[in-house]
This record gives C-alpha cells, sequence and structure tokens, in this order.
C-alpha cells in the first residue's frame, strides 16, 4: 500500500498505474531526480494537490 512518506519511485514500483494519476494532476517529471527523494506528501504540496486524496487515487489505480 502506498503511503504519502513514500517517495515517489518507493510509490510506482508498489503501484506501476500510479504514474496515470500523478499524470493526470501535473505530475509529469516523474523520471526526474526530485521523484527519487520527494515523498508523495512533498510532490503533492509542490503541486497543489491533497496528498490524502493523491493516495487514495494512487492506491486504487489499476
Amino acid at each position: 500500500m502506498i503511503t504519502k512518506e513514500m517517495t515517489i519511485k518507493e510509490a510506482l514500483s508498489i503501484n506501476p498505474a500510479a504514474a496515470e494519476v500523478l499524470m493526470n494532476v501535473g505530475m509529469h517529471c516523474l523520471g526526474c531526480a526530485m521523484a527519487h527523494g520527494e515523498t508523495v506528501e512533498e510532490a503533492a504540496a509542490v503541486h497543489g494537490q491533497d496528498p490524502e486524496a493523491l493516495v487514495k487515487m494512487m492506491n486504487e489505480a489499476k
């Protein structure tokens, strides 16, 4: 299960389908260096997203 404390990279390793969720909310740099060290919560804040809602969508992605 993806949590907001995980890095983007960790989250995508758990559920690769979550990449589409991130792209749909404007997070287009999934392969950038920040994805390796930035948490889902930090990325959500930078992109004006609710981290709890984002995590929920990422976990439900198929």
